[in-house]
């Protein structure tokens, strides 16, 4: 327990849902990159008139939407990375707006939690 009252949060525990959580975002992003190069692809293949052509238009929105979910899961490995520095240094579990622990539950479901739900409400 920490000096308040509230649950230390387990450095194994965060570590092994951290890890996990990078592994499946590593392997989504993988998956995109591979899905957007299929796309750029079968674009190339296709007339280039997005505006007239439906099979165009449908295409430019694909990659623009698998290219969102990979800009989504490159920042999730980042703000994981930074959460496993923040393991390594001993200042995981703390908020960093305002210094006070992280609830475990918000550490649960999101590991890589950067601040408490207050201050995380505020933003």
């Amino acid at each position: 327990m920490g000096d308040d009252g509230t649950a230390e949060p387990d450095p194994t525990g965060a570590r092994e849902r951290l890890e996990r959580r990078r592994r499946d975002a590593v392997e989504r992003l993988r998956s995109l990159r591979g899905d957007l190069a299929g796309l750029f692809d079968a674009q190339r293949d296709t007339a280039t008139d997005d505006e007239h052509d439906p099979e165009g238009a449908t295409l430019a929105f694909e990659r623009a939407q698998a290219d969102a979910l990979a800009q989504a899961a490159l920042e999730q490995v980042t703000e994981i990375d930074a959460a496993l520095r923040r393991l390594e240094s001993g200042d995981y579990g703390r908020c960093e707006a305002c210094g006070e622990p992280i609830s475990p539950g918000r550490l649960e479901a999101r590991p890589a939690a950067r601040t408490c739900i207050r201050c995380a409400s505020r933003s």
